[in-house]
């Protein structure tokens, strides 16, 4: 005889709402574990400081928690950016609780913006001086459901204005006038987050060395089957979909940390790491209430409407953080 064992039911759980006294639970439970790791030492937010090796292989803030990536810094550097946000979220934390939301600011409209863009239908745009070619990639383009635009030439391709969707470039290499490697090098300034496959009928390796090193997603050889050049147009769309979003939030970031004055980048390096006015003041050499005008233009011209939130745009930005 056998006996069927069944298993008792997991009860569901429903979440509770969220509450002041419930998120400061939440919050003091995670600062709590931020304050050791397994190795005894602090957890933080690890800022950039190289920039990616290309637009489209952006990486973005990093948490160590584990003990071997703790270990590749050192402690003061890890501990600089999490200070900020230990002491904001200390202070008067039932009073934002209770704020209103604001109103959508300029910056998040443009996202908005942005957002409604990248879900437009992509573009593939084509250069080559072959018109069979550039028919037949016409047809193969369109029948995947994308926009298609062909262009016989590099200079016809550059005189098109910059489309703001998802987008990539089939490009062949041997091309009349200016041909497909000196466009990717004006491309690479220019137009970086435009995801390229070169096409050519006759290629070599020292050519396809150097189309892959300038950031080509794809080199195919004439004849190639259609489903090869699919899959690596949906790849290059998919990078641009990213790159598009990406790129959006940091020009905008950059502009703004370009309108600052050199003083207020200095207290803005100092005020990220967690130092407060009056030390600010002693390494910069100026009176505090002098940190406290600058500061307030910073947050102004950066449009932060807190340090936390400071703090994000200058690990975006990857601003050098001073030695203390």
């Amino acid at each position: 005889m056998t006996t069927v064992l069944s298993m008792p039911t997991r009860p569901s759980v429903t979440a509770p709402p969220a509450t002041p006294d419930s998120v400061r639970g939440y919050l003091s439970a995670a600062l709590s574990y931020a304050q050791t790791s397994h190795d005894g030492e602090r957890n933080s937010i690890n800022v950039p400081r190289e920039a990616p090796a290309h637009p489209l292989q952006r990486i973005a803030m990093t948490r160590h928690s584990d003990r071997e990536t703790a270990t590749h810094q050192s402690r003061p550097g890890r501990e600089t950016m999490i200070q900020p946000l230990l002491r904001y979220w200390g202070r008067d934390f039932d009073r934002r609780m209770a704020e209103p939301q604001r109103d959508p600011s300029p910056q998040f409209k443009a996202k908005t913006e942005v957002a409604v863009a990248v879900h437009e239908t992509p573009i593939v745009f084509v250069v080559d001086d072959d018109v069979s070619v550039r028919e037949s990639l016409e047809l193969l383009v369109r029948s995947a459901g994308w926009q298609s635009e062909m262009f016989e030439s590099a200079q016809e391709f550059l005189s098109r204005p910059r489309v703001l969707r998802p987008s990539c470039l089939v490009l062949d290499v041997t091309l009349p006038d200016l041909n497909g490697l000196e466009l990717q090098k004006w491309l690479a300034v220019e137009r970086p987050d435009m995801p390229i496959i070169f096409i050519t009928g006759h290629g070599d390796v020292p050519m396809t060395v150097q189309a892959m090193k300038g950031g080509a997603l794809e080199f195919l050889t004439k004849p190639f089957a259609d489903h090869v050049l699919l899959n690596a147009v949906d790849q290059a769309l998919e990078l641009s979909r990213i790159a598009l979003g990406d790129d959006a939030e940091v020009r905008e970031l950059r502009d703004r940390y370009a309108s600052l004055s050199q003083r207020e980048r200095e207290v803005m390096a100092l005020v990220v790491r967690g130092l407060l006015n009056k030390l600010v003041g002693v390494q910069l050499g100026i009176s505090e209430i002098t940190v406290k005008a600058h500061r307030g233009r910073v947050m102004q011209k950066m449009a932060a409407h807190s340090l936390p939130a400071l703090v994000m745009m200058a690990a975006t930005l990857g601003v050098p953080v001073p030695k203390a």
